[in-house]
């Protein structure tokens, strides 16, 4: 059975008398092609447990299977379970869990593996999605994607190509860090792979993708964690904001003072928070009791 035919997509849901609920994003590969380039991307080995969020009919879950040493598959709709049922019947390294991954404590599953989370995202939970497992206390050793192309472009995003002492902004050109890239940074090293056509999918969805890796090995900074995202958030309060007036204003800190901080850290005052760096937010954190 192809799971990656639109023909056989729409037999087993009629089967099933189930219609793609866009709540839960359910759009379908109906692409061998990117298919097989998801499970390359993947790079996985016979000894890789790999969790998956969104099976759906269990597509990307067959062909893990087929390779790793056990799949944990958590789908959230209790009628694609139903599916994922007689799709995976023949594979019996893949546990099925009816969960929402939001919602679910997994470290059960998770806390004394090794691991990677292999997905095709619903795009409405990519960030939740990533932020969990990022800052779980047993993060997986990689995360391979399918997201929004524009939020993998936010996610691997780098300070604009400007002058520092122009500080506005007006001439960048590109556009700049935000706080999800920020944090998805300060946890992995994140690498758009390759980019899928929305024409790959049924029912199509209104955006493109793109398959993400976000490698999350020896990415440990000596710094207090807390402190490092009570700067950074205070940073991005008003974007659009000089960094100086978001930083003293929300830290509640005297402006001669925070203009001191930013100074010895090589950061204008003028400059706006989507102009640093990742090494510029741990400047800033590690100098933070030198105020």
């Amino acid at each position: 059975m192809n799971l990656a035919s639109q023909v056989v997509v729409k037999d087993l849901l009629r089967k099933y008398n189930i219609r793609p609920f866009k709540g839960f994003g359910q759009n379908f590969l109906i692409s061998e092609n990117i298919l097989k380039k998801i499970v390359v991307a993947a790079n996985i080995s016979p000894e890789d447990t790999i969790l998956e969020i969104g099976p759906g009919i269990g597509t990307l879950t067959i062909e893990l299977a087929k390779k790793v040493k056990k799949v944990l598959a958590i789908e959230k709709d209790q009628k694609m379970v139903e599916i994922l049922k007689e799709t995976l019947k023949d594979f019996n390294n893949v546990k099925i869990i009816n969960a929402d991954i939001l919602k679910s404590n997994i470290q059960h599953l998770i806390s004394n593996i090794q691991y990677k989370v292999v997905a095709n995202l619903p795009y409405n939970i990519t960030s939740p999605v990533i932020r969990k497992f990022l800052e779980s206390k047993n993060p997986p050793k990689e995360m391979i994607l399918m997201v929004q192309k524009e939020v993998a472009q936010r996610i691997c995003a780098k300070p604009p190509n400007m002058t520092r002492s122009t500080g506005s902004g007006s001439s960048r050109a590109g556009r700049g860090m935000n706080l999800l890239a920020v944090s998805v940074q300060f946890y992995s090293e994140p690498k758009i792979l390759f980019y899928v056509s929305k024409n790959n999918f049924w029912p199509r969805p209104k955006v493109d993708g793109a398959i993400i890796r976000l490698k999350i090995e020896n990415r440990k900074w000596k710094v207090d964690k807390d402190l490092f995202f009570k700067i950074a958030r205070a940073g991005f309060s008003q974007p659009r904001k000089q960094i100086l007036n978001n930083l003293s204003k929300v830290l509640k800190l005297d402006k001669e003072k925070t203009k001191y901080w930013l100074k010895g850290n090589n950061i204008a005052y003028s400059q706006r928070a989507e102009t640093l760096a990742i090494k510029d937010w741990l400047k800033l954190t590690k100098d933070w009791y030198k105020i």
